[in-house]
Formats: C-alpha cells, structure tokens, sequence
C-alpha cells in the first residue's frame, strides 16, 4: 500500500493507493497531523510513502514519520517521469509537479493542459513527448473576495457563490458577478489560447474549486478533484522500479 500525503495552504490530504487504485482518502487541519499519519499507516500497512508540502509542516513531525515508513520528500531533485524545462526548477511548487506528473501518467503522448482551482489558479503544459515549460498562476477564489475586502474600505468579505446572475442588482450580488464572470472568462481564454496553439489539447480541471467552475466553463474538461493525489501516487511508483 502506498500513503500519498499532499499538504496544501489550507488543509492536508492523506490518500492510500493499492498500486495505482485509490481505496481511501480524507482531508484534515495540521493540529493532529502525526497522529493521523501514523494511524493511517497501521490502519493500512502502508509499506511506502511520498509527502508533498506547500504548506509549513515542521520537520520534527516528517522526521516522525519517517521512523515508522520509507518516506520520499517530493522536491526538484526526485526522480520525476517527465522532462521539467522550467527555468528555475528549484521554485516549482511540488504541487505542480505532483499535477504534471498525473498528466503524463494519465494522458501519455498527449498535450495537456492542468488547471487547479485552490487557494490559487495555476495552469501547468505538458507536451505529447513529456516536456514540461511551465504555465501560469492567478489569485485563486477566496483570494479574490478577500482582496476586494482588504483594499476598500466598503465592500464586504463574503463567501463565495457561483450562482449568480452577470448583472448584479445590488452590491453584493456585483461582488459575486465580478469574481464569478471573471475568473470563468479567465479559464475559458487561456484554454482558448492554448487550443490555439497545441492541436488535440486535453485539458484537466482539479483543486479544491472544481464544484464551483466544472459546470460552468465553457470549454470542454475532465474535472477530476484526486489528480493530484493520483500524481503524487505515479511518482512514488515510479521511484520505486
């Protein structure tokens, strides 16, 4: 069994993959972090694990763990089953590697397009030969209600609604348009661009927002909210051989 633990800005992941089928996952706050790790590799038998943190996980606590399974710690120098082009490698968020590294997996010989709606937006490419350039990144949702609310003295912090109607009759219902309308516009043009560029594109939507964009780009997706998870499965996998 191998333990995948994805830790995020918000919250962290724990998932456990009998070979590339995953049989269990939750999401939980960093406060019992060890506790729920460890517990989940008895509960499991888990005999391999990959840990990949955006977020401040102390190294006492990954030391911890590592005592009790053969833990990888995903960074620029592991063994990745793609060829990363990025001009500065070294600050590559894991989390995007993890994604490319599902595409590959998933999609081979395909151009793809990964889009993962968290705390921000980050597109990623990768070619059909595995050739990895880099993409974009944007002000994810609740980045963009905060901002609204922290640089103006009037508008109100709320929370976010995709229903909503394009012309907002009232303050907050414009609040709502603004940020709906336009991160929708947003996605559906880069992947314009993209389909502009790269004949037969897949594109691939994951992240903690998709309940809220899948039903509603344009374009067409496959909105898969575990694909990083199933990244970061291939890459543990692949280091393995």
């Amino acid at each position: 069994m191998n333990l995948i633990i994805d830790c995020g800005n918000t919250r962290i992941k724990l998932a456990v993959f009998n070979k590339s089928k995953l049989i269990y996952n939750e999401a939980f706050t960093a406060d019992n972090f060890v506790k729920v790790v460890l517990n989940c590799i008895d509960k499991f038998n888990c005999k391999h694990a990959i840990i990949s943190s955006v977020g401040a996980i102390k190294i006492q606590e990954i030391n911890k763990i590592k005592e009790k399974i053969t833990l990888i710690e995903l960074n620029s120098s592991t063994k990745i089953p793609f060829l990363n082009k990025y001009s500065t490698p070294k600050t590559l968020g894991v989390d995007r590697i993890g994604l490319v590294a599902a595409a590959v997996s998933q999609f081979p010989k395909t151009n793809v397009l990964v889009i993962d709606a968290g705390t921000c937006i980050t597109y990623d490419f990768v070619d059909a030969n595995a050739n990895y350039s880099g993409g974009a990144i944007s002000p994810g949702i609740k980045i963009r209600y905060k901002s609204l609310n922290k640089f103006t003295k009037k508008l109100p912090l709320l929370e976010p609604d995709f229903d909503v109607e394009l012309i907002g009759d009232s303050t907050e219902k414009s609040i709502h348009s603004g940020i709906a309308f336009g991160i929708l516009g947003e996605i559906d043009s880069i992947i314009k661009m993209y389909k502009n560029k790269n004949e037969d594109l897949t594109v691939v939507l994951t992240g903690g927002d998709v309940k809220f964009l899948s039903n509603k780009l344009k374009n067409s997706i496959f909105a898969n909210s575990n694909f990083l998870l199933e990244g970061l499965n291939s890459i543990l996998t692949y280091n393995l051989k």
